[in-house]
């Protein structure tokens, strides 16, 4: 029978004890009720104390020993209801430390069912299906399209277009070219290449992931019970204590009083019923804890590690803007992109094409279309040809013009990938795309230095420009920018050797951090993956601001665990004491006891309840949604005017009036009147969700700049003609548009964040 049937067995018959003693005493039978509650407790002490000899034979003494002298001497002084009770409480709390245990030790199903079995292995002319243990160094192998990569290699053919998610994080496919180094678990996200192995599968990038997971988990310290620590002085101080007031006394009872008295639910309970309560607590918070331990290293944390791509930012090609050449429109460039790319299921594609929805733009059906596999694809779209890809594929090996080096250099600078498209033979405009922040990343930074986190590192497999970007957008502490796997397990060690760490991230490439840090938090919001399996803890809403959440959380509750075990243990010190001088008789120390045990599961309880600081009154998370959509609304106006800047340095000067008259209408009807209903509606109805209304004051100083800026751009297009036009005025124009943008995002974002606080109550 292993160990966790037995413990479930005895936590069944303590409590069915329990149970039919208190019926039994209810029918006048108190003396079977005694023999019923003492059967209940015998088998629960025979299984401590083989429990205790195997633990002192391995080197540890903890309060399972205080436990068992605690029940022995409740059944000798015939206090058979106080021995049931802390064997139920004792059973009862193994078996919940059993269930955590088995949530954290989940082994990594997804990282071996993901791994590849057969590689095709090209001889001469044919090529064959083996097992991939079969492959040797400088072998051909075939690599179709959407397969992962058994083994590492070198690309043989020109180029392949690789998915390189599953180990970098980065999310966007990248063109490695022939002489290129690939490693194993990428996917071939283009057409079928050949590559040449360089190692075999069981040295390869893959099988060294699932490894370094395994033995992070397997090396992991087993997690010391917070009780543990005060047993080796309760221990020896409880049995002196008795013996000599038996001594002194010359009457044995007087110690076993004092036994009683030393009862240590206080130890016993005080910290799992705490750390449960701050697991249900976390867990409506839509947090999953994996037991005790977890939340008890999680409160000591002193540095948080994050991966970037799908956790410090959404993980996912998204439109961040859209150059065209001169003559053109935004909005018909994306059209025509949007159009041919429904016929793709790239994620490229699929970002194109959901950008265009989002903008309202009605897409017509493609036909003739042909796919260049991490190249890019053309067809025809309303009876003209289309062509959207890569600048190579679009435009061909000639000069770009100079609207296209600016679009170059802007991808460039973002980090972002550019997709050029030509209508009928010629190049209408460049769509770039790029991962961007999460909206509440900045502010769950600033929540975690709250919460007591000294030091935030980003860790990533992502260039170093890209990541020093997102490092100094959030005012980290370092950066660590090209890591693999394996980099990142040697960060995570090397930031351990000084303090407590949290790593936090959402990848396969994530896993073996997660598993060797002292707690591993996942973003598990997109479903089931190695990183949630290899994980401590697990974010089920794709929401970042929960990492600061799962912190002060958890070091609430070990606060509370901690308060109640001092204030306990004190109460039965002062008890202890009055039964050692012959105040307190068993049957009374016992009672005292109880009660005792009482006041500190309540108190324990306490962190089931959110603290002081979360009791206000919270917004309603309809009412702060809305707000946020009419934020979303807004942003397209704001892309518009950032286009208009744009268009206006190569505008003629008709063209310019238009583009400084059509800013102007944009500013003064929808974006003036948009504050003005913050200010007149918004702002009001907000203050009673928060605290103070400093906030919103600097917010209305924000309003009255946008206000400010609105009559310069009023001033500047009224009764403006081509004839006013010249560089000057332009570039005054430009500046005024952009600061007009530019503010009315970050304060955007600013209220976004008041909403949500708001909400969160």
């Amino acid at each position: 029978m292993s160990d966790r049937i037995l413990r479930r067995a005895l936590i069944v018959i303590a409590l069915a004890a329990l149970n039919l003693g208190i019926l039994a005493w209810f029918t006048g039978r108190q003396d079977i009720a005694g023999w019923i509650w003492a059967a209940g407790t015998a088998p629960v002490v025979v299984g401590l104390a083989v429990s205790i000899v195997r633990d002192f034979m391995s080197g540890r003494l903890g309060v399972d020993a205080v436990a068992f002298v605690s029940m022995a001497a409740a059944i000798a002084l015939r206090e058979n209801l106080a021995g049931v009770v802390v064997a139920v409480m004792y059973a009862g709390g193994n078996v919940l430390e059993d269930f955590a245990v088995a949530r954290a030790e989940r082994d990594l199903r997804t990282l071996v069912d993901r791994a590849p079995r057969l590689a095709h292995r090209r001889i001469s002319a044919s090529v064959e299906d083996v097992l991939i243990e079969q492959v040797a160094v400088g072998d051909a192998v075939i690599v179709r399209a959407g397969e992962v990569i058994p083994v590492d290699g070198v690309i043989m053919d020109a180029s392949a277009t690789l998915d390189e998610a599953a180990l970098t994080g980065e999310p966007i496919p990248v063109t490695r070219n022939r002489g290129e180094s690939v490693r194993s678990g990428i996917i071939n996200a283009g057409e079928t290449f050949e590559l040449q192995a360089t190692t075999t599968a069981g040295e390869s990038t893959y099988a060294g992931i699932i490894r370094m997971v395994t033995a992070a988990q397997t090396a992991k310290a087993p997690f010391t019970r917070l009780a543990d620590r005060y047993a080796l002085l309760l221990l020896p101080a409880t049995l002196l204590l008795a013996g000599a007031a038996w001594l002194v006394s010359g009457d044995p009872i007087r110690g076993l009083a004092v036994l009683v008295a030393a009862t240590p639910c206080p130890l016993i309970l005080a910290a799992p019923v705490a750390f449960i309560s701050g697991v249900a607590q976390a867990a409506r918070r839509g947090i999953l804890i994996k037991g005790g331990g977890p939340l008890e290293a999680l409160a000591r944390t002193h540095a948080v590690m994050f991966d970037k791509t799908g956790t410090l930012t959404v993980g996912g090609a998204r439109l961040v803007a859209i150059e065209t050449a001169p003559g053109e429109t935004p909005d018909e460039v994306l059209r025509f992109a949007g159009s041919l790319e429904q016929a793709s299921h790239h994620v490229v594609a699929a970002a194109i094409v959901s950008a265009a929805l989002a903008r309202g733009i009605a897409l017509h059906p493609p036909d003739q279309v042909r796919e260049i596999m991490g190249s890019g694809l053309e067809g025809n779209v309303d009876g003209r040809r289309v062509r959207a890809g890569s600048h190579i594929f679009v435009c061909g090996p000639a000069k770009p013009d100079q609207w296209a080096v600016r679009a170059l250099r802007r991808a460039a600078w973002r980090s972002a990938l550019s997709v050029f498209v030509a209508v009928d033979g010629r190049v209408v405009g460049a769509i770039l795309l790029a991962d961007e922040l999460r909206r509440e990343t900045a502010r769950a930074v600033q929540a975690l230095r709250a919460a007591g986190v000294a030091r935030i590192v980003m860790v990533t497999g992502d260039r170093a420009e890209a990541a020093e970007t997102i490092g100094a957008a959030l005012d980290l502490d370092a950066v660590l920018a090209d890591r693999d796997p394996s980099d990142k397990v040697e960060a995570v060690a090397a930031e351990q050797r000084l303090h407590p760490t949290l790593m936090v991230g959402d990848g396969i490439n994530d896993a073996p951090a997660l598993a060797a840090a002292n707690v591993g938090i996942a973003m598990g919001a997109r479903g089931a993956s190695a990183s949630s399996e290899a994980a401590d803890v697990v974010i089920l809403i794709d929401r970042i601001d929960r990492v600061s959440d799962a912190v002060s959380i958890a070091r609430r509750a070990r606060g509370i665990a901690i308060q109640s075990m001092v204030a306990g243990m004190t109460l039965s010190g002062l008890a202890m004491a009055a039964a050692a001088v012959g105040w307190l008789t068993p049957i009374e120390g016992a009672l005292i006891q109880e009660a005792i045990d009482v006041a500190v599961i309540l108190n324990a309880l306490r962190a089931l309840r959110p603290g002081r600081g979360r009791t206000r009154a919270a917004m309603q998370d309809s009412a702060a949604q809305a707000l946020q959509d009419d934020h979303k609304d807004l942003t397209l106006r704001l892309n518009r005017l950032r286009e208009l800047a744009d268009a206006l340095d190569d505008a003629q000067p008709a063209e310019a009036v238009s583009f400084i008259c059509e800013a102007n209408r944009i500013v003064s009807e929808e974006i003036v009147e948009h504050e003005r209903n913050d200010e007149a509606i918004v702002y009001p109805g907000l203050g009673k969700f928060l605290r103070d209304g400093h906030g919103l004051v600097a917010m209305s100083r924000a309003h009255r700049e946008i206000l400010h800026l609105s009559r310069l751009l009023g001033r500047l297009s009224h009764e403006l003609t081509p004839g006013d036009v010249d560089r000057y005025l332009i570039r005054d124009a430009q500046r005024v548009i952009e600061s007009i943008e530019a503010l009315v995002r970050i304060h955007n974002a600013q209220e976004e964040d008041i909403y949500e606080h708001a909400a969160v109550g």
